[in-house]
């Protein structure tokens, strides 16, 4: 004998309450009440930051697997300047975080990153990003980050890449060929491959050469034949090969610095030839131009810098000063003067 219970006037149904996605996709805070309308806004601010970034190239290689990737240190190098420059900053956070035993010793981590895009007026964009990663030490949550990092300041800022991945695919990946379903097909059907498929394999061959070469410009010694040029366009070429190899800004503006004092030293009037006696006090001139020692004090390193640029030929120095470091040269610290001054007299030796 079966019994059931009927419902009865005491008993309801359960309630089954709606599943609710907590999610952040992208969204979108308005500045706080009373902020001046002059400031720019999160979105202006990105699109400074995307006209100022410099191209990020895929240079870096893993060398167990056989594959070109870009480096997050690279993104982040070359996001730092701009960012500072239009009063932009980002703050992330970890909204969903899961690890699981992969192998022996291996860790497994999936996790989502929010991050929160700031203007100079405290408005906000929210943008949020998968990360995924795997170490055999403790460093797996941190590779996690860097990844989604690295993709959402490529996706978000759409960081320039140089043209030879410009469709950032798998193409540099190490291509496995004899595969278990080649050798499923029957001789008749890989006999009857097309011609467009021996393109393809030629044109994955073109890219690895072209990385070859990438890999050559970028061993390059910009300052030494920037050092070496006798005219105004070759070290345009050389200031040009420089930033489309992913130069960071310091670095150019070192090259400007060489450019400035050769300028200045084929301007200056040439003294008269001397005697043998007299040639001798020539050969230790540069010790006697040396700058002063690191100064201790702000304005002691700001004039300090300037005697050093003087000295160059350096003309541009406010201007170059600021693009690199995001603040002129009155609001820096005595390391970053003392810095700069170092850089400028390197390359004016």
């Amino acid at each position: 004998m079966t019994v059931t219970t009927l419902p009865t006037a005491h008993t309801a149904p359960p309630v089954v309450e709606p599943a609710v996605d907590h999610r952040v996709t992208t969204a979108y805070t308005p500045a706080p009440a009373g902020t001046s309308a002059d400031l720019p806004r999160v979105f202006a601010v990105i699109h400074g930051v995307m006209r100022d970034v410099m191209p990020v190239s895929k240079d870096k290689q893993n060398q167990q697997q056989n594959y070109n990737f870009r480096g997050v240190d690279d993104a982040m190098s070359a996001m730092a300047g701009p960012m500072r420059n239009h009063g932009c900053f980002i703050a992330p956070e970890v909204v969903e975080h899961k690890q699981r035993p992969r192998g022996e010793k291996g860790t497994h981590t999936v996790l989502r990153m929010l991050y929160r895009i700031y203007g100079p007026a405290g408005d906000c964009l929210a943008v949020t990003i998968p990360g995924e990663a795997m170490d055999t030490a403790d460093k797996s949550t941190n590779k996690a980050m860097s990844a989604a990092l690295k993709y959402m300041l490529f996706q978000v800022f759409m960081i320039p890449v140089d043209a030879r991945s410009i469709d950032d695919g798998d193409r540099d990946h190490p291509v496995m060929s004899n595969t278990p379903q080649q050798r499923q097909q029957p001789p008749q059907q890989q006999q009857r491959r097309p011609q467009q498929q021996r393109g393809q394999r030629s044109q994955q061959r073109r890219p690895q050469q072209e990385q070859g070469q990438g890999q050559q410009r970028q061993r390059r010694d910009y300052a030494g034949e920037a050092r070496q040029a006798t005219s105004e366009e070759q070290f345009a070429a050389i200031r040009k090969a420089a930033e489309e190899a992913g130069a960071p800004p310091e670095y150019i503006t070192q090259l400007d610095a060489i450019a400035a004092q050769k300028r200045a030293a084929s301007t200056a009037p040439k003294q008269p030839a001397a005697g043998p006696q007299q040639q001798t006090p020539a050969t230790s001139a540069p010790a006697v131009r040396t700058a002063p020692p690191a100064a201790n004090t702000t304005a002691a390193a700001e004039e300090a810098l300037r005697l050093a640029a003087s000295r160059a030929g350096y003309q541009s120095l406010d201007d170059d000063f600021q693009r690199a470091y995001g603040r002129p040269i009155a609001e820096a610290d005595v390391a970053t003067l003392n810095a700069y001054r170092s850089m400028i007299e390197r390359a004016a030796q």
